[in-house]
């Protein structure tokens, strides 16, 4: 393509793009690694975007009514960490770009969430940012609803490109925010045909036009280097009441002897090839420079946002001192001082009336004593709305004909759930939880694991939690599910034994602003096993002593969740055989690894023969099974090897062998 015309035509914006090109070329060149061609290709958009519409104040980047910019396709970062340093955000310098990709650095191969402000999410993973999106606009329109437009009202804007279009979630997304009818989320598509293996119609033929319109969208198709076209599609997405796709003709590394090749999605780093591109751009500046004319209007662009900031703090304030707070608190994701008091009150109730309930029904008689002091949860569940019990009745729902609903009906659509979510508790003033099976923690995952890598507290609720679940059979019965989610780091990993343990669990949650947290919950019925109230929360420690040895204590009974009931019950076998034995419930392996050694040496001192319970596969256990030495000889494990099968639960338990009869038999062995 003869780029001369795009030069001449719009000078002073074309200089201002080849910023972003030269910035690109010279960082990725430097780190020899990396992905020069999108950035190059959405140089244009990027550029009209920030300088015509993008609302955002470099100096106060955390302004909750900020325009969101998302770039789904990570791999171009240097786009987004040029337009972070043009535009003159502190934590993106110039050092920042010639270090691109190094260690220490924050601008990684791909952009992270927290290593630098203006990086509103984790991307890389194609397909995630795109429906991350549409939590972020599910979260600004709740807010807007709730505290209104002058408070709340602005856009999130996605660069998404050909692999985050063929990723399964991104259908799952664009089908939820068309039923939505999100009418502030605008996605760019970077149409430019080109993937790592060759032109895109060696792999789909899709017509990404249709397939949008298709789920309600409202749909433009533009040159993508037309600054002109650009900014008049935008301001045509920002009116329409719809979400709106924008797809953007580009030549992905535009002017560069890659262009239009697959070798222009990767690094582009022949330094006569870098040179040539360079000039063809009509760029003189040496590398990593950028002449001060340009960058004082990339700089202008972010002072404009200054005077709207302002603005907004003294409408904020207009709100009144009540409502100004909780805008604050909710913000700052802090939980009411009321949360602590509800929880205690539950489980002293719970306590004393001692019901036998499945934990899912403990989770949802939780949720009504949280959800009318926490006006900020957003619940919701993937189609399984009651199995996971997730909607309590203050709720409503969110729709698009009542924003101020607090459940969201997701559909059948784990990963797509998951990754909204994710978007929700990064845009802030909310706090999500969402609901399915366990075993459908595999849809999730993609998503889920970025809950964890951003440190942001997202509430999973996963239900029907082992073979417990029954009839179901083994397609639904989850087994490895438990060592998987633990094997994840940053993860709290909650499988309470009651309501009590279900309260815990769920205030230490909401109290969490860094870890996202998982609650396996049962199907079947489970006693009341903590009947002595106490206000601290034991579950905090992950580990701790419910039935201790009433003579010399020979064994130690581990278990989690629906397990407990059967190690009392192994208790009181091998007691009446003069067999000391202590349970030990372990509601969160993450949580007593984080004890000291004292409490953990306390609660498993070394000695007795340990055996653990659970309704999964053992993985997870051998460091509290074999001692956090490795040296603990008598061990064993009551549990599940291979897969479930199709049985009432009772009739699973017997066949596979989890019952309180041969875990005394298990001890006795150990013993000899």
């Amino acid at each position: 393509m003869d780029i001369s015309a795009l030069r001449t035509a719009h000078p002073d914006h074309w200089m201002k793009a080849a910023a972003i090109r030269t910035l690109t070329l010279d960082a990725v060149a430097a780190a020899n690694s990396g992905h020069s061609g999108m950035p190059m290709g959405m140089a244009d958009v990027a550029t009209v975007l920030f300088q015509n519409h993008l609302q955002f104040d470099p100096k106060a980047p955390h302004w909750p009514d900020r325009d969101r910019f998302i770039l789904s396709a990570g791999h171009g970062s240097m786009l987004l960490y040029s337009l972070l340093y043009l535009t003159g955000y502190a934590d993106i310098t110039l050092d920042q770009i010639k270090n691109f990709r190094q260690w220490g650095s924050k601008t990684a191969g791909h952009p992270e969430f927290g290593h630098a402000d203006g990086i509103e999410t984790t991307t890389g993973p194609l397909g995630q940012g795109i429906a991350n999106s549409v939590g972020f606009a599910i979260a600004e329109a709740s807010l807007r609803a709730r505290y209104g437009a002058k408070i709340m009202n602005h856009y999130t804007y996605v660069m998404a490109g050909d692999g985050c279009l063929m990723e399964g979630v991104s259908q799952e997304a664009i089908a939820l925010a068309g039923m939505q009818e999100l009418g502030h989320l605008i996605v760019f598509w970077d149409n430019n045909d080109i993937t790592i293996d060759g032109k895109v119609e060696i792999a789909d033929k899709t017509d990404q036009l249709k397939r949008f319109a298709a789920s309600g969208w409202h749909v433009q198709a533009i040159d993508g280097h037309d600054p002109v076209a650009i900014d008049a599609a935008i301001t045509a997405a920002k009116i329409a009441k719809r979400p709106s796709m924008i797809a953007c003709k580009t030549h992905i590394a535009l002017g560069h002897a890659a262009q239009d090749t697959s070798k222009g999605h990767g690094a582009l780093t022949d330094p006569n090839q870098l040179a040539a591109a360079k000039e063809a751009y009509g760029w003189t500046a040496g590398p990593f420079e950028i002449p001060a004319k340009i960058k004082a209007e990339w700089e202008a662009m972010g002072e404009r946002g200054a005077a709207a900031h302002a603005q907004w703090q003294s409408r904020l304030a207009d709100l009144g001192p009540g409502r100004h707070a909780e805008f604050t608190r909710i913000f700052n994701n802090e939980v009411p001082r009321k949360l602590t008091a509800v929880i205690r009150a539950l489980k002293k109730q719970v306590s004393d009336s001692a019901p036998k309930v499945a934990t899912r029904k403990s989770s949802e008689m939780v949720l009504e004593v949280i959800n009318p002091v926490m006006s900020e949860t957003i619940g919701g569940s993937a189609d399984l709305t009651g199995s996971n019990n997730t909607k309590t009745a203050d709720l409503g729902v969110f729709h698009p004909t009542d924003r101020k609903g607090r459940y969201v009906y997701y559909g059948v659509r784990e990963h797509g759930m998951a990754a909204a979510m994710n978007g929700m508790a990064l845009h802030g003033g909310v706090r999500p939880y969402g609901g399915t099976f366990m075993c459908f923690t595999d849809y999730a995952r993609g998503a889920m694991r970025l809950s964890a890598l951003m440190g942001i507290p997202v509430v999973y609720v996963m239900t029907h939690d082992s073979i417990g679940l029954g009839e179901d059979g083994p397609t639904h019965q989850p087994v490895e599910h438990l060592a998987m989610l633990r094997a994840t780091p940053n993860t709290w990993v909650f499988r309470p034994a009651d309501t009590v343990e279900t309260a815990e669990a769920w205030e230490l949650a909401l109290m969490s602003k860094s870890t996202p947290s998982v609650l396996a919950l049962s199907r079947q019925n489970l006693p009341t096993v903590r009947i002595d109230h106490k206000a601290i929360n034991m579950t905090a420690k992950g580990g701790y002593i419910l039935a201790e040895a009433t003579g010399t204590r020979r064994a130690i009974l581990m278990a989690t969740g629906s397990e407990i009931e059967i190690a009392l019950d192994a208790r009181k076998l091998l007691e009446a055989e003069g067999i000391g034995t202590r349970v030990v419930s372990m509601p969160c392996m993450e949580l007593f690894a984080e004890q000291d050694e004292a409490w953990r040496k306390r609660v498993l001192p070394a000695g007795p023969v340990r055996v653990a319970i659970e309704a999964g596969v053992r993985q997870p256990w051998d460091r509290w099974l074999l001692g956090e030495r490795g040296r603990e000889a008598k061990a064993g494990f009551v549990g599940m090897t291979g897969f479930g099968a199709s049985a009432p639960a009772e009739v699973l338990y017997e066949k596979f062998g989890i019952t309180a009869k041969d875990t005394a038999a298990k001890v006795k062995a150990l013993l000899g």
